[in-house]
């Protein structure tokens, strides 16, 4: 009796992982060109990150509600939901201001490469509270990773000085809370399932946005210039919602590992857009910090 083949096992079902990986990638890093030309516009980083996360919240209110039809589907515990809370906290909101505030002082690409060494500190946190080992190779990574950054940030505050230095700090923070993030929601992600705890972990983070838009401005701020509401859509429905389902589609399907060796690619292409798209400069001082940083990271990947 000849055996049914999984569908999970199919080549098209591998193949569409790769493509959704790549798209994902391609998507994610095109949110600093969509900041870069929203400022351009006159919105301010707070107004702008409001409309964004108001632009994704039908798309994760439909797929929350959709989920928790779904008989299989793990509901969260009291305890859980509070954890998802802060999490939300500290990497939708914390995290994307943080980032956004800094594009305001420093190059799109070296937000993207600032940005970029995130696993470092996820693999250095796992290792201060999870206590994971830290290899000889990691240290190499460490190193590797933060002297690219170093090369391009001096390049940059060469011209911007104390400005460049306050952008990339806030932008280093932002990948800090990030890695935070990353750290301790494994086990609820494991447990939950990545579309259920992206979802409840997005709306979490819009509702502390919107109590800080409220707080610093008025809802008539709101009303920003036809062109800034179309990069605000761009932002919040092409570098937020479809790239957050597809990577966790793709991870789903090709796995973790692989998903991340795509992502790698994902500074190249910001650097390319910013270079096309908003007439940034680039030159040997971007191409040594882009290749310490992709080397170091790259390090991380490897058994």
């Amino acid at each position: 009796m000849r055996e049914i083949p999984n569908d999970d096992d199919t080549p098209n079902y591998f193949r569409t992982g790769w493509m959704l990986a790549v798209g994902g990638t391609a998507l994610f890093a095109l949110k600093s060109i969509f900041i870069k030309l929203a400022y351009a516009e006159g919105v301010d980083t707070t107004t702008l990150l409001t409309l964004r996360m108001l632009v994704a919240l039908p798309f994760y209110a439909v797929m929350l509600a959709w989920l928790l039809r779904e008989p299989r589907t793990v509901k969260p515990l009291p305890l859980e939901f509070a954890a998802i809370m802060g999490l939300g906290f500290m990497g939708y909101y914390l995290s994307s201001w943080l980032d956004m505030q800094g594009l305001n002082y420093v190059s799109a690409q070296l937000e993207r490469l600032t940005l970029y060494t995130y696993p470092i500190m996820t693999t250095v946190l796992g290792w201060l509270w999870l206590r994971e080992v830290i290899t000889l190779r990691v240290l190499l990574a460490l190193v590797l990773t933060y002297s690219g950054v170093m090369v391009l940030y001096l390049h940059e505050a060469s011209f911007g000085g104390s400005d460049v230095s306050f952008g990339v700090m806030l932008v280093a923070m932002s990948a800090l809370s990030f890695a935070f993030y990353v750290v301790w929601s494994k086990r609820l992600i494991g447990r939950l399932g990545s579309r259920l705890f992206t979802s409840l972990a997005m709306l979490v983070s819009t509702v502390f946005v919107c109590i800080h838009f409220l707080l610093t401005h008025q809802v008539e701020d709101l009303w920003v210039s036809p062109t800034a509401w179309g990069y605000a859509v761009l932002l919040g429905i092409f570098s937020t919602v479809l790239p957050s389902f597809m990577v966790s589609e793709a991870i789903a399907r090709i796995g973790a590992a692989r998903t991340s060796i795509v992502g790698t690619a994902g500074p190249i292409i910001t650097i390319l857009l910013a270079v096309a798209l908003l007439g940034e400069p680039f030159g040997w001082f971007h191409l040594a910090g882009i290749v310490l940083v992709m080397v170091g990271v790259g390090l991380l990947g490897k058994k």
